[in-house]
């Protein structure tokens, strides 16, 4: 689960050193990144589907097998064309992984308090490996390239593998759920033409025909996936579910939190490697207050939903994600460093109170057998938010100046504030303490 978290965001701080060794545009850099999360975001309902049906222990080895030849591939890549698209490979075997994972910790262990025991844990990992991917980057590319960015995963891949075949028992769902080939395709549709045209959109002109096209693209498939969606039997994405005002919010919850998190991790890459003209490895360990804090908050805002329910951390996480981002509009070549390791350091409280409450409004008030399909919907969420960070991010510092990044990341830390504001909505539609 680590490597799933990690490869989303250790690639950000990177992002300079492969396109100076691949001699590629912030335009190729973006897609570097979120080849992988929108194959990852689309596809995570299905590969769970998958595993219920064929077995979780094989789906899982399927994956870390996928995700491992994607990583080699990644990680010898000559241009920036076989990076991409070996990225998008990885995230098919990482969409194997995440919700795998969570369906084998369920199973293996019978104990409902050493299951929640280990399902924090679960969440701990991966909510650390998003937020220590840049700090691990800079640490690698301070002794090697960037091409070990993606070397790293391969003895974790191994040894994942070794350790599954032994330990790790089968199962599967006594009744699994029959496949939606045509939402699933339409998902990809509509999550990927959306993140394209953020991404191409400050390059082609926001009224160019081809974007135009776009935009119409993007509606009709959406139109076509709401349609499909509400005759099928066994749909993808159970579109019932957001008739809960409080599934919605959380939804919406968890796409502003990863949005402002990823887009605050590359608006740092640039800024302090263009900019101020720091390493990788201290633009990358100028995000440990963010990780440390991630890290700290998150069990004790999950034991904070237990005592009084959601409500109190999710208004911390609103409170801390919009100051911390509202602190950088005015962000300048001659900010104090000490200005912005704060600024992080909020933005890390936001991020560690966001999440538990996040998953405990969009389970809490669903019947209990609903929960997994809810669970997926709200991880799909999160990817497509990370995608979504990256693509406006980039598409603000692309072409930038060095001179000019600072100044040209003002309307990026306004977005990263009004995705922590939006989290005062989800507080309000989160169910109260019992």
């Amino acid at each position: 689960m680590f490597l799933v978290g990690l490869d989303t965001t250790i690639v950000n701080v990177g992002l300079p050193a492969i396109g100076a060794g691949l001699g590629t545009s912030t335009r190729h850099l973006e897609w570097i990144v979120d080849s992988y999360t929108i194959v990852l975001a689309s596809l995570l309902t299905t590969s769970g589907a998958l595993a219920d049906r064929f077995g979780r222990r094989r789906v899982f080895q399927l994956g870390l097998s996928v995700f491992g030849v994607a990583s080699l591939a990644c990680a010898l890549a000559p241009s920036a064309g076989v990076l991409i698209a070996a990225r998008a490979v990885q995230g098919i075997g990482a969409s194997m992984l995440s919700p795998v994972a969570l369906a084998i910790v369920v199973n293996a262990m019978p104990d409902a308090r050493e299951r929640a025991r280990a399902i924090g844990v679960w969440a701990s990992v991966f909510g650390l490996s998003m937020a220590a991917g840049p700090v691990t980057g800079g640490a690698l590319l301070a002794v090697l390239d960037w091409r070990a960015l993606f070397w790293i995963n391969i003895p974790v891949i191994v040894a994942a593998l070794v350790l599954s075949a032994l330990f790790v028992p089968e199962s599967r769902a006594p009744r699994h759920r029959s496949l939606d080939l045509p939402g699933q395709a339409l998902l990809v549709l509509v999550v990927g033409l959306t993140v394209a045209i953020l991404i191409e959109g400050p390059h082609q002109g926001w009224t160019a025909p081809l974007t135009v096209t776009g935009y119409g693209t993007v509606t009709a498939a959406a139109v076509a996936f709401v349609a499909v969606e509400r005759r099928r039997r066994e749909p993808l994405m159970d579109l019932s579910l957001f008739r809960v005002p409080a599934f919605g919010a959380a939804v919406l919850g968890a796409t502003a939190v990863f949005t402002a998190l990823n887009l605050t991790l590359l608006l740092n890459t640039y800024y302090l490697q263009h900019a101020r003209g720091l390493s990788a490895l201290l633009a990358g360990c100028a995000t440990l207050p963010m990780a440390l804090a991630a890290t700290v908050c998150a069990p004790v805002a999950g034991a904070m939903v237990g005592r009084h329910g959601p409500r109190r951390p999710l208004l911390i996480a609103a409170t801390s994600l919009t100051a911390g981002a509202l602190a950088l509009v005015g962000l300048s070549d001659s900010t104090p460093l000490a200005l912005l390791l704060g600024a992080y350091l909020v933005i890390g409280v936001g991020v560690g109170f966001a999440n538990a409450p996040l998953t405990n409004t969009a389970v809490g008030g669903l019947p209990r057998e609903r929960a997994g399909v809810a669970g997926a919907i709200t991880s799909t969420a999160r990817q497509v938010g990370a995608a979504v960070g990256v693509a406006v991010g980039g598409g603000l510092v692309a072409g930038q100046d060095p001179d000019r990044l600072a100044e040209a990341s003002h309307p990026g830390w306004l977005t990263a504030a009004a995705c922590g504001a939006a989290l005062f909505l989800v507080a309000r539609a989160a169910r109260p303490a019992a």
